[in-house]
C-alpha cells in the first residue's frame, strides 16, 4: 500500500514549497519468531537496521519484504510472579534512553525494538543509539527490530492537534497490542510493554480486549525471579524526595527553559563548559563563549549542581562579590547520611573573597546540556546499619559523590564499580544514580587499567570482524602497478630513529650532499591511507579512536596490529610504501625547494635514539648511515636555533620510563627519560615536514585544510608562575611567546640548579591546549601556533597513530594528483566534527598515559619506602605540594595536623612551620611510600625528611630497605616505550 505525506515548507525567500513524500506500507514484514506459522514462510530479508538508519531527509525508504535476523525465541523461559513463562519485551523510547544498562544485562533477552523507538533514540542520543545497535547485533541477546512504521497493521498517522511525541507513544502502543494479538494465535508467548511513562501505561491498559501486559521497569523486575542485582541497575529518575529530619539541604532552583533561552539570547546569561577543580571540590570555572578568561565559580550554591563538563548557563556576579581561588586543598569527606551544609564548608568556600586579585566570578543558573557518562570508583561505607543507600566515590576527583541504592553493598566494598548519574534534585546534596557493574578488586592491576581506560573514554575493545575484513593478507606486497606510480627510493640510505621497543615506526629520514653543496633531506612517512580507504569500517573505526594510546604496559592501537606494527611500519630491510617530503636545503638551512611524492622505500636501519647518538659520536663510523645522521644532526641544530629566535618555547615536563618484569609486567625499576641530540634531530625535521605540508594543503584547499593551532594563553593563566617569580624578585615578561622565551632563559636562582626547570614545568601548566581545526571555520589570524611560533601548522608525520594525519595525507595526495577526492573530504562542517572528536581523544589519551604512569608508580611503591629528592611546587594554606622529578609524581604534605603551627604568606608564596620558612621550588628530601590505610583509595604518601622541622619531619631511616639505591632482584627486563 502506498501512502503520501504532504509537507509545506517556507523557503529562504519567503515562498511556500509543497513537498510530497511516498510512504510504503506492506503486510509481509516478519514478527521475528521463527516458530510463527503466519510469518515463517516469508523468511530472508535485508538488515532491518538499514531501514531505520538510512537517509531520513527523504522518507521514501522501501522496506524489503523479508528480514534475515529471525532471532526471537519461544523457548526462553523466565519465572515471573511464581510462574514459568516465555516473555517478549517491548520497551518504549524512554526506557531505552534511560534504562539501557538494564537492557544490556545478560539476563535480559527476547526484546523487540520498534522502528519508532530506534528513530527517536537516534535523534535524542547518539551514544545510546550506538549501544542499542550493539545490542541488536549481538545474536545472544535475541533483540529484534520490527519495522512498525511500514507495517500495514501497525502504522499510525498523526492526527490534528497531536504532538509528535504523543503520536509516537500511540504508535508504540498499537504495535504492542498487534504483537499481543498476533502471537496469541499460535504461541504462549507473553508480550510485555515496558514504560515508565504513567500516561502511556494508563492508555495501554485501557484496551481491555488485549492480552498485552504493561509494567514499569522496576515493577516488572520485582516480579521476575533472581533479579535482585538487576534492580540495582534501574535508573532513579524521580526528581522529588521526601526529606527526613536530617536532610535539610536545598540548592537554588534552576531557571525555567524559557527564561534560560531569553537570558542567553539577551546576554544576561553566558553559556560555557564547566570545569571542576581537582584541588577544591567547592570550586570550578566556566569557559564561556566569547570571554577572554574563565568565569570563576565558588561555593555549593553557586556551583548549583553543575557536574564537570556540563554545558551550563552562568550569571555574572557584581564585582564586589568576585572571588579568588582558595589557598586550601579541600576534599569532600562527608558521609552517606550527611545532607547538611557544614559551616566549615561555607567558610572554606568564601575564604578567598574580596582579594585584590579577585577574578570575574559568577553563579550557575541553569543546565544547557548534561554531559554525564559512566563513572568508575568505589562505595563509601555508610555510617547507618542495614541501609541500601550508599555514597559512591568516583575515581575522578572532579566528579561529586553519587548516591546510589544497592542491595549488594557488602559484596561491592573493596571493588571498583561503575555507576551512572540519573538525576540531581535540588533537595539532595549529591546527585542520584544507579549501579551498572563491578570491574574487579581495588588495587588489581588489570582492574585499575580498565578503570583508567573507561575514565578517559578510551575505545579499547578488540577490532570487529567488519574492520578486520578490510585488511590485506599478512603476506601482502606492493604490486608492480602500484610501484610504477611511485618514486623509487629503495636505493637511498634511509633510516628511522625511535624510542627503544618501538614497533609502529611512522617516519624515517635521509640526507645526502648535492653537487652544488646543498643538502637533499627526505622525510618519509608511512603511507597508511593506501590501506585505510575512506568510508570503510576500518576508516570509521580509526576516526572514532582518533589516536593510539600508550600506557606503561600496553599500547592500544588506532589501526589493527597488522598495519601498525607490520605493513605500514617502516622497518629496516623491507620494502614499504611511503609519503615523502624532499627538500633542497642550504648549509644555512634555507629551503630552496620542496616536493611531495608517493614513494617506495627500503630503510637501511631501524635505530633507537641512543644507537643513533652513538653512531654520530663514533668518529670511526664513516658509512652512509653515519654521514646521513651527522648531516641531519647539524642541520637540526640550526633549524632549532632559528625557531627559538622566532619565539618558540622550550618548556619542560617530567617524563619517566619503567623497566618491567617480562613475565608479570610489574614495574621493578624507574628512571627519567634521557633526551639526546637525536631526539631533537628527529623533532626538527618532523616539524619542518608538518609546516611544509600545512602550507601546501592550505594553498590548495583554503576552506578544507586540517590544521593545528595553539592559542595564546590569557594573561590570567600566568598568575601562578608570575607570583613565584615575584617572590624571587625575577622580572617575567609574558606579553608574547618571544619575550616569555627570553625571560625563561634568564630566570636563574643562585644555589638552586633545578629552579629553571621547575619554572618551565610551571609555565607548561599555564599553556592552552593545542587543537585541530578546519581552515574554513576560523579566520587566518587564529591559525597561529603559540608554542612553536609558527603561523601555520598541521600533523602529517604520524598517520599510524593519529587520525588527523590520515586526513592530511588524503588532502596532500589530492593536491598532488596522487589520489582521488571524495565528498566528505571537502565538507568543512563534517571535517570539523571529526576534528572535535580528535581533540577530545588526544587530550584523553594524554591523561590516560599519565594515569598509567601514576598506577605503575603506585605498584612500584607497594613494597618500597624510598628517600627521594623533591621540590616544592605549590605552597597552599594547609599543604605543600611536592614534585619528585625521578618519578614524575606530585605528593601533598598536609599541614592541618593539630600539633603543627604554620603561618601562610600568600603574597610571598611561603609557609613558615616551627620557625622554618618553605619557599616555592625549595629542594626537600622526602620519604615516599604507599598509603594503604584506605583500601578503597590507595595513594602515594610523602613524609618530610630534610629539612628537619619540628612537628612535621620524620627521622631518616638508614636501613637498606629505605634507600633508592637498593638493588632490586630481577628476572629478564623489558622497557616500555
Amino acid at each position: 500500500m502506498l501512502k503520501s505525506k504532504v509537507f509545506v515548507k517556507k523557503t529562504k525567500r519567503g515562498g511556500i514549497l509543497k513537498i510530497v513524500r511516498e510512504h510504503y506500507l506492506r503486510d509481509d514484514i516478519l514478527c521475528g519468531f521463527e516458530s510463527c506459522e503466519l510469518c515463517y514462510k516469508r523468511k530472508g530479508a535485508e538488515d532491518p537496521m538499514e531501514i531505520c538508519s538510512g537517509d531520513h531527509e527523504s522518507r521514501d525508504v522501501r522496506p524489503s519484504s523479508q528480514q534475515t535476523n529471525i532471532c526471537l525465541s519461544d523457548q526462553l523461559f523466565v519465572t515471573f510472579d511464581g510462574k514459568q513463562e516465555t516473555h517478549v519485551l517491548i520497551p518504549d523510547t524512554n526506557v531505552v534512553l534511560h534504562q539501557v544498562d538494564v537492557l544490556e544485562d545478560d539476563s535480559v533477552k527476547n526484546v523487540i525494538i520498534l522502528a519508532t523507538v530506534v528513530e527517536e533514540v537516534r535523534h535524542q542520543s547518539l551514544t545510546i543509539y550506538k549501544r542499542l545497535r550493539d545490542l541488536i547485533a549481538n545474536p545472544e541477546k535475541h533483540f529484534y527490530v520490527f519495522i512498525n512504521e511500514h507495517h500495514n497493521e501497525t502504522y499510525v498517522e498523526r492526527v490534528r492537534g497531536e504532538t509528535a511525541n504523543d503520536r509516537n507513544d500511540r504508535a508504540i502502543r498499537v504495535a504492542s497490542h498487534w504483537y499481543s494479538s498476533h502471537l496469541a494465535k499460535h504461541t504462549n508467548v507473553k508480550v510485555v510493554l515496558l514504560t515508565n511513562d504513567r500516561e502511556n501505561l494508563k492508555r495501554a491498559l485501557m484496551n481491555t480486549k488485549s492480552k498485552l501486559s504493561v509494567y514499569t521497569v522496576k515493577d516488572y523486575l520485582s516480579k521476575l525471579k533472581g533479579t535482585n542485582d538487576l534492580l540495582d541497575k534501574v535508573a532513579n529518575l524521580e526528581h522529588t524526595e521526601k526529606l527526613t529530619s536530617r536532610e535539610k539541604f536545598e540548592y537554588p532552583s534552576h531557571v525555567s527553559p524559557a527564561e534560560l533561552k531569553r537570558g542567553l539570547t539577551s546576554g544576561k546569561f553566558l553559556k560555557g563548559s564547566f570545569r571542576a577543580s581537582r584541588d577544591n571540590y567547592l570550586e570550578g570555572e566556566v569557559l564561556a563563549d566569547g570571554q577572554d578568561q574563565p568565569i570563576f565559580i565558588q561555593g555549593r550554591n553557586h556551583l548549583n549542581r553543575a557536574v564537570n563538563e556540563d554545558l551550563v548557563a552562568v550569571e555574572m556576579l557584581p564585582q564586589s562579590e568576585w572571588s579568588y581561588p582558595s589557598s586550601l586543598v579541600l576534599e569532600d569527606r562527608a558521609q552517606a547520611d550527611d545532607e547538611n551544609t557544614s559551616k566549615d564548608d561555607l567558610k572554606e568556600a568564601s575564604e578567598a573573597r574580596h582579594k585584590e586579585l579577585a577574578r570575574p566570578s559568577g553563579r550557575v543558573v541553569g543546565i544547557v546540556k548534561r554531559n554525564w557518562r559512566q563513572y568508575c570508583g568505589m562505595l563509601q561505607q555508610s555510617t547507618l546499619r542495614e541501609t541500601n543507600r550508599h555514597l559512591f566515590v568516583p575515581a575522578e576527583r572532579r566528579i561529586p559523590k553519587i548516591r546510589i541504592e544497592t542491595r549488594q553493598a557488602e559484596a561491592l566494598f573493596g571493588k571498583r564499580i561503575v555507576v551512572v548519574i540519573d538525576s540531581w534534585p535540588k533537595s539532595s546534596k549529591y546527585p542520584q544514580g544507579h549501579f551498572v557493574r563491578a570491574l574487579g578488586d581495588i588495587g588489581d592491576k588489570e582492574t585499575e587499567n580498565e578503570v583508567l581506560l573507561l575514565e578517559h573514554d578510551i575505545p579499547h575493545t578488540a577490532f570487529s570482524q567488519r574492520v578486520l575484513n578490510c585488511l590485506p593478507t599478512a603476506d601482502w606486497t606492493a604490486s608492480d602497478e602500484e610501484i610504477s606510480k611511485r618514486k623509487d627510493l629503495r636505493d637511498v640510505t634511509i633510516c628511522s630513529v625511535d624510542p627503544p621497543g618501538c614497533t609502529d615506526i611512522d617516519d624515517a629520514l635521509h640526507c645526502r650532499v648535492l653537487p652544488n653543496g646543498n643538502f637533499e633531506v627526505g622525510v618519509h612517512i608511512a603511507d597508511v591511507t593506501h590501506f585505510v580507504r575512506p568510508g570503510t569500517a576500518l576508516d570509521l573505526e580509526a576516526a572514532n579512536r582518533g589516536t593510539t594510546v600508550y600506557l606503561t604496559d600496553r599500547r592500544i592501537d588506532m589501526v589493527p596490529e597488522l598495519l601498525s606494527s607490520n605493513l605500514c611500519s617502516l622497518r629496516s630491510n623491507v620494502e614499504r610504501l611511503a609519503f615523502t617530503c624532499i627538500w633542497e636545503i642550504t648549509p644555512e638551512t634555507e629551503t630552496v625547494n620542496v616536493q611531495f611524492t608517493k614513494s617506495i622505500i627500503k630503510s637501511k636501519a631501524s635505530l633507537t635514539y641512543a644507537e643513533a647518538q652513538s653512531i654520530i659520536d663514533d668518529a670511526s663510523r664513516t658509512d652512509d648511515v653515519a654521514a646521513s645522521l651527522r648531516h641531519l644532526n647539524n642541520l637540526a641544530k640550526k633549524l632549532k636555533a632559528k625557531r627559538i629566535e622566532k619565539g618558540a618555547l622550550t618548556l619542560a615536563s617530567p617524563e619517566i620510563r619503567f623497566e618491567v618484569d617480562s613475565e608479570t609486567h610489574d614495574p621493578i625499576q624507574v628512571q627519567e627519560k634521557q633526551l639526546r641530540d637525536t631526539n631533537s634531530m628527529v623533532e626538527e625535521f618532523m616539524l619542518l615536514a608538518n609546516v611544509s605540508v600545512a602550507k601546501k594543503i592550505y594553498d590548495e584547499f583554503s576552506q578544507y585544510a586540517v590544521l593545528r593551532r595553539h592559542p595564546s594563553p590569557p594573561y590570567s593563566n600566568f598568575d601562578p608562575m608570575l607570583a613565584v617569580c615575584k617572590a624571587y624578585g625575577i622580572d617575567m615578561d609574558v606579553s608574547s611567546n618571544k619575550t616569555l622565551a627570553t625571560s625563561l632563559e634568564n630566570a636563574v636562582v643562585s644555589g638552586n640548579d633545578y629552579f629553571n626547570t621547575m619554572l618551565r614545568i610551571l609555565t607548561t601548566r599555564c599553556m592552552m591546549q593545542a587543537k585541530y581545526f578546519t581552515s574554513g571555520m576560523m579566520p587566518e589570524n587564529d591559525f597561529y601556533h603559540y608554542g612553536l611560533a609558527m603561523n601555520i601548522y598541521t600533523h602529517f608525520t604520524s598517520p599510524i597513530r593519529r587520525y588527523a594525519d590520515v586526513l592530511v595525507h588524503r588532502l596532500l595526495a589530492v593536491s598532488i594528483g596522487a589520489d582521488a577526492s571524495y565528498p566528505d573530504l571537502l565538507d568543512k562542517n563534517k571535517t570539523q566534527a571529526i576534528c572535535n572528536n580528535l581533540n577530545h581523544r588526544h587530550v584523553m589519551a594524554q591523561y590516560a598515559s599519565r594515569a598509567s604512569v601514576g598506577l605503575h608508580t603506585q605498584l612500584f611503591f607497594r613494597a618500597r619506602n624510598l628517600l627521594e629528592q623533591g621540590y616544592i611546587l605549590t605552597v597552599r594554606k594547609n599543604a605543600l605540594q611536592v614534585l619528585i622529578p625521578k618519578y614524575g609524581l606530585e605528593g601533598t604534605l598536609y599541614l592541618d595536623s593539630g600539633n603543627i603551627k604554620s603561618t601562610y604568606d600568600e603574597e610571598a608564596c611561603t609557609q613558615t612551620v616551627s620557625g622554618h620558612t618553605f619557599h616555592i621550588f625549595d629542594p626537600v628530601t622526602v620519604k615516599v611510600s604507599l598509603d594503604s590505610t584506605n583500601i578503597q583509595h590507595q595513594k602515594l604518601k610523602i613524609d618530610l625528611v630534610e629539612p628537619q622541622v619540628e612537628g612535621l619531619s620524620i627521622r631518616e631511616d638508614n636501613s637498606a630497605e629505605n634507600t633508592s639505591d637498593k638493588k632490586t632482584p630481577r628476572k629478564k627486563l623489558k622497557t616500555n616505550k
